[in-house]
């Protein structure tokens, strides 16, 4: 283990599998309680064109990526809040959108950069500076509006009419949900890639669901949880030279299945 702290790339992977822990912790538990993870997906899919759009344009694929995900983010909040039967549909136009955008914008653009790779399936090897701060400064903002609208989240998550009907703004605190697990997504991406960015953000909630008495404690819990998937994930793929981000979908994958088996034999 020391031999792996010894190693500037590892240590930057380790503080940004801690940092996405906080994310997939406490927004990730919102997006649970709220059974938004398809729309998750689909956002996740749909960032793909935001990748695609900065390798067209030539900017950073971080700023790419955060600004097509928040507006289709944006866009499936409208949708779906005006139109709740048409959901599925609306959420598989934004996925099959998104990554039609992105493959043809990666077509007409000049050469192939190999970085691509990574947002698909992630490296969380090759974390920067600039992308633990993006994730930090996402860290440091969720956690506070979390906990400072703690009451409102709770109401919104657990009967939403009955919230409206005691003076919350309901559709303002939907909007800020899915802007943060726009933000959410991006982060994770550059971990576990695009691909698997659902289960990192969705399988420690549900794990933690299941053991946490309130929405906070399973706040906590999932953070606890992903941060343990994250780094076993990297010391399985230092230890046998595997793909990171896949292996800790592995665990977590593994993990989830252990414990949904576990539950039901206890029922």
């Amino acid at each position: 283990m020391s031999e792996m702290l010894s190693l500037n790339f590892m240590q930057n992977a380790f503080l940004g599998g801690i940092l996405v822990s906080i994310i997939c912790g406490f927004v990730g538990s919102l997006i649970v309680i709220n059974k938004m993870s398809f729309i998750a997906g689909g956002v996740a899919h749909g960032a793909y064109g935001g990748i695609g759009l900065a390798f067209f344009l030539g900017i950073s694929p971080l700023l790419g990526a955060s600004v097509f995900s928040l507006f289709l983010a944006l866009l499936v909040a409208f949708i779906t809040q005006k139109n709740k039967e048409r959901f599925d549909s609306v959420i598989g136009a934004i996925w099959a959108f998104g990554m039609a955008i992105g493959i043809i914008l990666i077509d007409l653009s000049p050469g192939y950069n190999t970085d691509l790779m990574s947002y698909l399936f992630g490296s969380i090897l090759a974390v920067n500076s600039q992308t633990l701060t993006f994730i930090g400064i996402c860290d440091i903002i969720f956690v506070l509006l979390i906990l400072t609208f703690y009451r409102q989240f709770l109401a919104l998550s657990f009967d939403m009419e009955f919230a409206k009907l005691r003076g919350v703004k309901t559709e303002f605190f939907y909007y800020l949900l899915v802007v943060m697990m726009s933000f959410s997504v991006v982060a994770a991406i550059q971990v576990v890639g695009l691909i698997l960015v659902i289960a990192l953000i969705t399988i420690p909630p549900f794990i933690a669901e299941k053991i946490s008495k309130n929405l906070f404690f399973m706040m906590i819990n999932a953070t606890l949880i992903s941060v343990a998937f994250c780094v076993g994930g990297l010391v399985l793929s230092y230890k046998f030279n595997l793909t990171s981000g896949a292996s800790i979908i592995l665990i977590a994958s593994l993990c989830f299945f252990a414990f949904a088996f576990f539950c039901r034999k206890q029922i």
